[in-house]
């Protein structure tokens, strides 16, 4: 097997449960083959590197073997490898978030006046 398409692998390779998924991430722009965006029929060959978006984290990863057969974990892990360098930015990430400077920090739901505030400066900001 020389080539596979792109839909196929992903599915095989269990970044996503079903084809159809692995499909709108790929329509979406969730995944770049080569630094590029990419179509769905688009025929992946060993040794190309893709970026995968995933929830918040974005793996790189390069294609080891080809299949379009899904099998289990451990077989599909053998199908790519990836790069330290997005290990690296995945565990920074995660503890970006473990420490909460990602996102707004509240305390509890605003209060009767803060949702005045808040739908005040939507008004001004927003109109």
């Amino acid at each position: 097997m020389e080539k596979v398409r792109l839909d196929k692998w992903l599915w095989a390779a269990r970044f996503f449960k079903t084809r159809s998924l692995a499909k709108a991430a790929i329509e979406g722009g969730k995944v770049h083959c080569q630094g590029e965006r990419c179509k769905v029929a688009k025929e992946i060959k060993q040794g190309d590197e893709l970026a995968i978006r995933c929830g918040f984290d974005v793996r790189t990863v390069k294609v080891e073997r080809l299949s379009d057969v899904r099998r289990s974990a451990p077989e599909a892990q053998q199908l790519y490898s990836e790069t330290a360098q997005s290990i690296e930015k995945r565990e920074q990430a995660v503890q970006m978030r473990k420490a909460g400077a990602m996102g707004i920090q509240t305390q509890g739901r605003p209060n009767k006046k803060q949702r005045r505030e808040l739908s005040q400066w939507r008004d001004n900001n927003f109109s």
